[in-house]
């Protein structure tokens, strides 16, 4: 696969234990829930190793001392709907005071092409460091036309997070928002006929929600 220099691939054995018993069809919902919040949360750290700190002063019980800490209310959390929902809660652990928006795609099942059918952010997101997240990117079609919606609403520190992504979703993503940085748990081998992952993990909605 081609490198882009905004993209970043984990090679974390931690991450790989829990992707394999994410991908197996045996792994019931529950079980399946928790692990996209256990590898969102892994993935939220080394996601904001380059975040911006601010000076406070703290009195420890020896003395007073200037430490450095994430402003508050910097961070926003958008899934994208609906399987990125089961990926807030990850985030939510690192950063739990962050807002939470929603962008709602749809897949045209013929075409391929994504719909926008709902766009709900909180207030003043523009200034935010914002977290946009999709269990799944495959041909990146609604990871792209949901950057788009948050750059048209101000927004410009964008970190895009899939747990299991196809070459060819990353290289949309990574052409058409090159400012971006995009953060992948598991680079899978590419895309079937119909746009689905393989190897893949099936429908991450379907089986964070139980509708199959």
């Amino acid at each position: 696969m081609e490198s882009y220099p905004n993209v970043f691939i984990f090679d974390h054995p931690l991450i790989k234990h829990k992707v394999s018993i994410l991908r197996d069809k045996n792994t019931g919902m529950k079980e399946f829930r928790e692990l996209v919040e256990e590898i969102t949360t892994v993935m939220t750290y080394e996601s904001m190793k380059d975040v911006a700190l601010v000076p406070v002063e703290v009195e420890t019980p020896l003395e007073k001392t200037v430490q450095y800490r994430v402003p508050e209310e910097s961070v926003a959390i958008v899934p994208i709907l609906r399987a990125g929902l089961g990926m807030v809660n990850g985030v939510h652990r690192v950063f739990p005071t962050a807002r939470v928006g929603h962008i709602g795609m749809y897949r045209d099942e013929e075409t391929l092409e994504p719909r926008e059918y709902y766009c709900k952010l909180p207030d003043g997101i523009e200034g935010k460091t914002v977290f946009l997240v999709d269990p799944m990117l495959a041909t990146g079609g609604s990871a792209c036309d949901a950057l788009a919606a948050l750059k048209r609403r101000g927004c410009r520190d964008i970190r895009f997070m899939a747990i299991i992504a196809a070459p060819e979703g990353i290289a949309a993503v990574a052409k058409a928002h090159p400012d971006v940085r995009v953060y992948v748990s598991t680079l899978d081998r590419g895309l079937n006929e119909h746009g689905y992952i393989l190897p893949g993990l099936g429908d991450a909605g379907d089986r964070l929600y139980g509708t199959k």
